[in-house]
């Protein structure tokens, strides 16, 4: 070990002024930093928290209120619930789980995990969930467990690792296209339904101009609170109402409160019959989750020097962290489906920030939003919530998977990718190119000719086989009607 290895960062660090550049010294913060797995780490020891921090800290927040209200609400709409429920819920996810848990996990003991977000590719399958006889409390479970067991067999980091270049940046393009039109769709009915049609343009527009004048000056990390504050202000002079409605308070803290059969959600707590209704559900919830986490580390990769091996995010780890939100979160009451948060990764790659710094400020930030309320309301005002999402998520996204994409082989991997997730969903356009990929059918032939029996068909095959059949249980394959 070199002796500049052997050095602790309080050792190597130096202040910010005795750089040229303030991206030198971020990127020399990054390269001296050593975080451990599963140890303690403490501010200004191991890490220290930067003004660049507040920025995805922000981004996160805004995100978190507008993922889980969308969850939450979805769960509500189903089961008969009041708004107040969803908002008392929110609450309590933002105090427990974007507070506390945060905190104890990603800034503390592991902070090479990514925070624990929402899981918003499973908001669609909540009416087909309750349809089927599914309870909040037993999915969560199942998805806690099935998620330990892929963390434990580091399964996570396998599969990230056997997913090439091409697919990775096609599975990016195709999330990152499908999500902007979508938002942008979203917000334009928005803006007619509220006499203001003229709203969305003009916001969109202005919108355009800041990020990319954001990204010629290198400060694209500030496109999420600055243009979501200046969408805001622009929807508001154009006379569109906005009021605060969500006064301080506490939400219940009691699981008996929140799974009584007349209290909470009004379920009871859950019997065999509801985990073996969700069983398809949490399988194919933890499928999605590796071309998830890898879309979030990628960011990092492509931001980061290429020394700063020991702050990137672990996959593996990040399920593990994932898991164990989902099972203590639901249990206590929460309606949450958890994933790696990637309203706080890719803003934080951005700026060039590891994870614990911003994690401390997010959970201040989520802490405070839970007990004044009235932030909730203005992070799910659509023109705050939509170009939150359009800058921060679905424009990174994009642009990541355009600049993975470089060689021909690449191109018609990446081409492949789009054109299986379009016909179904992401999670099988990922399985069916990985193993396409990997058998040297589409792609890079070489690297396929490099790969060994149980990497280029047994795993892909097998992963493949477990997301075909859980889609098909759940009755997202085309033309098959679901048995759930």
């Amino acid at each position: 070990m070199s002796e500049q290895n052997s050095k602790s960062y309080k050792e190597q660090r130096r202040k910010s002024s005795e750089f040229e550049k303030r991206e030198d010294y971020l990127e020399h913060e990054l390269s001296i930093m050593k975080f451990k797995r599963w140890k303690v780490h403490l501010p200004f020891r191991d890490f220290h928290v930067e003004f660049e921090d507040l920025v995805p800290a922000l981004a996160a927040t805004i995100g978190k209120v507008v993922m889980v209200t969308a969850m939450v609400a979805a769960f509500a709409a189903q089961y008969g619930l009041t708004p107040d429920f969803v908002a008392e819920n929110v609450r309590f996810e933002l105090l427990i789980a974007g507070g506390i848990f945060v905190i104890i996990f990603s800034a503390i003991l592991n902070p090479r995990a990514n925070l624990a977000g929402t899981h918003g590719p499973m908001i669609p399958l909540i009416p087909i969930i309750a349809l089927a006889g599914g309870h909040p409390l037993a999915l969560g479970i199942l998805i806690g467990v099935f998620g330990l067991i892929l963390s434990i067999t580091k399964g996570g980091s396998k599969l990230m690792s056997l997913t090439g270049v091409g697919v990775r940046g096609g599975l990016l393009i195709y999330l990152g296209a499908v999500g902007l039109i979508s938002q942008i769709a979203k917000f334009k009915a928005w803006s007619i339904s509220t006499g203001e049609s003229t709203v969305a343009f003009v916001v969109i527009g202005i919108t355009i101009f800041i990020y990319a004048y954001l990204a010629r000056i290198k400060k694209r990390w500030l496109a999420i609170p600055l243009c979501s504050a200046i969408a805001g202000l622009i929807a508001f002079a154009m006379g569109v109402d906005f009021q605060f409605t969500t006064a301080p308070g506490l939400p219940h803290m009691n699981p008996f409160w929140w799974w009584g059969e007349n209290t909470g959600w009004q379920l009871g707590w859950p019997d065999f019959g509801h985990y073996v209704a969700v069983i398809p559900f949490a399988i194919l919830a933890v499928a999605m989750w590796s071309p998830d986490f890898l879309g979030h580390r990628v960011f990092q990769e492509m931001n980061y020097p290429k020394k700063a091996k020991d702050v990137l995010m672990d996959v593996d780890d990040t399920m593990a962290v994932s898991s164990i939100r989902q099972v203590v979160g639901a249990f206590l009451g929460g309606g949450n489906i958890a994933s790696s948060w990637g309203t706080y990764m890719i803003p934080a790659a951005i700026a060039k920030r590891p994870i614990p710094g911003g994690a401390i400020l997010t959970a201040i930030l989520c802490v405070l939003a839970s007990v004044f309320g009235y932030p909730m309301d203005l992070a799910m005002w659509e023109p705050v919530l939509r170009v939150a999402l359009i800058v921060g998520v679905f424009l990174p996204l994009l642009e990541a998977g355009m600049q993975m994409v470089k060689k021909e082989n690449d191109s018609l991997s990446a081409g492949t990718c789009i054109f299986a997730c379009a016909l179904v969903n992401p999670v099988f356009g990922w399985a069916l190119t990985m193993l396409l990929d990997n058998l040297g059918l589409i792609g890079d032939r070489e690297r396929a000719k490099e790969l060994s029996l149980k990497e280029r068909l047994i795993i892909p095959g097998i992963m493949f086989l477990i997301c075909s059949v859980s889609l098909a249980l759940a009755g997202q394959l085309p033309g098959i009607p679901g048995i759930f």
